[in-house]
């Protein structure tokens, strides 16, 4: 069964449009990945999926509702962690969750149990009576997401939660994502980042420009660059030097610049890497580094939009 469905989005703020008919579905108890960088669309997305934003055109059922027709339905299944950090700083985590737990309309020993449930998922049990103000970013992160489970929610969105934070609070964050899966909550997430897509999406929704550029598991997706290699050659020089030469080659599909590094989709590494090199000498260009990769969503990513993922 699906948890969402998301039907022909649109949204446009003036003469930019945001987001250009996005269709995708989640299925209960899966998380599912918009993946791409910033300006794709992802929060315009989640944002109307979460009833703050009406689309100008389309439609979505969470658990069934409408947000169009439904919101406050729509809200109470779903609890949202948004990019940016929603907490009192001169309150401790133990006093900004019972607050919020206050606005969702806990009280008395239920709140109690489960401000102490939450503290414990987020792994801020011990640290639960130091202000918030002096956590460190990715210890704000976590009790952010702990708002968002207090009332117990079906379906939990994550934007971009583990932006500008540790590595250590990274991988307790990502970790926590897929505790909430194996409990049976459906997770949608957005991420610019592929590793973080791969390691934890049931599916990814490719997205750049307001559009969906694909969708599937990430098995599916990789399959769209078909056979190629990923080849990032570093070169003694400047990119442009070389480039365009380059990208008349038998067997180049791809090439695109990086400073002194250059990124390739071949269709056989083998063959390839002996015509880059002997163009190369020809242009008495040194080869110093050679990286041959197995495809991955950055290789889709490229396939699909010509440029890298990071960009």
């Amino acid at each position: 069964m699906n948890a969402i469905e998301v039907k022909n989005l649109h949204k446009s703020f003036g003469e930019l449009k945001a987001v250009e008919g996005v269709s995708f579905n989640i299925r209960e108890g899966e998380i599912l990945s918009l993946l791409g960088p910033n300006g794709a669309g992802k929060t315009t997305t989640i944002s109307m999926l979460s009833t703050l934003l009406r689309p100008d055109q389309g439609d979505a059922l969470v658990m069934g509702h409408s947000i169009k027709e439904e919101p406050m339905a729509v809200k109470s299944v779903l609890g949202v962690v948004p990019q940016d950090i929603a907490l009192y700083e001169d309150l401790s985590a133990r006093e900004n969750l019972i607050f919020w737990g206050k606005m969702y309309g806990l009280r008395g020993a239920a709140l109690k149990s489960r401000v102490d449930e939450v503290l414990e998922i987020i792994g801020l049990t011990e640290r639960a009576k130091g202000r918030v103000g002096k956590y460190s970013g990715g210890m704000k992160r976590r009790v952010n997401i702990g708002v968002a489970l207090l009332h117990k929610p079906k379906i939990i969105y994550m934007d971009e939660p583990t932006v500008g934070i540790d590595p250590q609070s990274r991988r307790n964050i990502l970790d926590s994502v897929v505790a909430l899966k194996d409990q049976g909550m459906t997770v949608l997430y957005t991420t610019h980042y592929m590793e973080e897509a791969q390691e934890l999406s049931n599916q990814i929704v490719i997205m750049d420009h307001g559009r969906v550029m694909a969708d599937g598991s990430h098995e599916e997706l990789v399959r769209i660059v078909g056979e190629n290699d990923r080849i990032i050659l570093g070169i003694n020089t400047e990119s442009a030097h070389v480039i365009e030469i380059w990208k008349a080659i038998p067997g180049v599909v791809h090439i695109t610049a990086e400073n002194s590094a250059l990124h390739l989709l071949v269709e056989d590494s083998n063959q390839a890497l002996p015509r880059l090199f002997e163009s190369a000498n020809a242009q008495n260009v040194r080869i110093n580094s050679v990286e041959i990769q197995e495809p991955n969503l950055e290789a889709v990513f490229l396939h699909l939009t010509g440029r890298e993922l990071r960009d």
